[in-house]
């Protein structure tokens, strides 16, 4: 283009701006170059997931029920499964580990003798679905289990030497996290779904941790009394007692999330913890640490309160906004359970609480989404379809990768005046 078509009036005026133009031009090309990537990096991916239990066996089982249900995750926009692959003591797929350890009898296999889990990732990733395997039972496993019959020297206890406690799934005891033989096994079974499966990456939730009442095995005892030359206190909420404790695990779960990324660097290490002042306090789970780390690689809060102000006053801690501002942050919302189903009115209030909130959801858990339900399918539908409006892709590649490593500090420095009150222990550790 040249000036003589433009009118003489004008060419006064484009000979002042266009050296202004052409600046303004290289000024926003430089700007791209060097956003765009730090654009991709960001964590800002919404995450609309679900959990399914092994209360969903049976559509596991069935290749067309699975089908059917992606198609319809996938109609609805969401974008993440969590389907259960660890559970009292059990693993819900052929595991070599598993059945070399003696502690798995029987094998999960679909109606046509397929592999759940891999029909299950076929599936979905066709339908553009992230599958994330939930190692749902962490440490905790049902003492009738051949893990805790075979195994007893692996199980931690009170100070009065009981090893159950009750919880959602029954009863149960504890496998002892600081114990090397138990972090082996469980660092095998997560590797062997890490690499035998095209997964998007494993999720720990609540129950990969400790209640804080456990801990006074005669090995951690030991280990405790070695490490800082004196027993642990009688009081299991001393701060620093606590603090051990949950350091033990930190760095445990900084090593396995290394081990993962050595063979998939680009799985997902997601979390599934409760609110962060229950976590720590009840069951040494320091999250937040996690996330610090960089551990986590997207964290799911479960929070799964009747009562609205209650619900919103645990998503919006400032724990939650750290924890949003580095990584994909959701809330877990209670669908439903067999015997206490959930109005949908009470689900929508929690989602758009989330979302307001700039948080994913994920809901527990997927039978219970439209099945177990006081309203008609058609009503529950139609709700749940106002939910995710617009689809959202969510991608590993867009998560940004960490190599995690943490070394608990060392424990507070032995009063020598108790020296002499050391207990004898002949239980060393490893």
């Amino acid at each position: 283009m040249t000036l003589r078509m433009i009118p003489r009036r004008w060419q006064h005026s484009l000979k002042t701006i266009l050296p202004l133009l052409f600046a303004i031009s290289f000024i926003v090309t430089v700007l791209a170059h060097n956003l765009i990537p730090a654009m991709a990096q960001q964590p800002h991916q919404e995450i609309r997931g679900v959990w399914i239990t092994t209360n969903d066996k049976d559509i596991l089982k069935d290749r067309q029920k699975v089908a059917d249900a992606v198609r319809k995750l996938k109609e609805l926009n969401f974008n993440t499964i969590y389907p259960v692959i660890w559970n009292s003591g059990y693993v819900m797929y052929p595991s070599p580990v598993a059945q070399g350890r003696g502690i798995q009898p029987f094998v999960y296999r679909g109606l046509e003798g397929q592999d759940m889990l891999a029909d299950l990732i076929a599936q979905s990733h066709r339908q553009g679905l992230l599958v994330i395997p939930w190692f749902e039972f962490g440490f905790m496993t049902p003492p009738t289990s051949e893990l805790a019959l075979n195994h007893p020297d692996w199980l931690t206890q009170r100070q009065d030497g009981s090893q159950t406690s009750e919880g959602v799934g029954g009863e149960v005891v504890w496998l002892n996290p600081f114990h090397p033989e138990v972090q082996k096994f469980i660092t095998e079974i997560v590797l062997e779904v890490t690499t035998k499966y095209p997964a998007d990456g494993i999720q720990f939730d609540d129950h990969t941790s400790l209640p804080v009442e456990f801990g006074y095995d005669p090995y951690t005892v030991a280990l405790y009394t070695k490490e800082t030359q004196k027993a642990p206190p009688t009081d299991f909420q001393d701060p620093d007692w606590v603090a051990w404790r949950a350091n033990k695990i930190t760095a445990f779960m900084s090593k396995l999330n290394q081990a993962v990324k050595a063979v998939k660097p680009r799985a997902i290490f997601s979390i599934s913890p409760n609110y962060y002042d229950f976590a720590y306090k009840k069951h040494l789970q320091d999250w937040l640490n996690w996330v610090r780390l960089d551990i986590a690689d997207e964290l799911i809060v479960q929070v799964y309160r009747p009562n609205l102000e209650s619900f919103i006053s645990k998503i919006n801690r400032p724990e939650m906004v750290e924890a949003e501002s580095k990584i994909p942050t959701g809330v877990g919302i209670m669908a439903g359970l067999r015997n206490r189903p959930v109005a949908i009115e009470q689900i929508q209030s929690q989602v758009q609480a989330a979302q307001e909130y700039g948080l994913g959801v994920s809901f527990f858990y997927y039978e219970s989404l439209w099945d177990l339900t006081p309203e008609s399918l058609e009503y529950r539908l139609s709700k749940f379809k106002t939910f995710f409006p617009f689809y959202s892709v969510r991608t590993s590649l867009q998560i940004p990768r960490r190599a995690a490593n943490f070394t608990p500090p060392p424990p507070p420095k032995p009063d020598p005046k108790n020296q002499e009150n050391l207990p004898h222990n002949d239980s060393q550790p490893l």
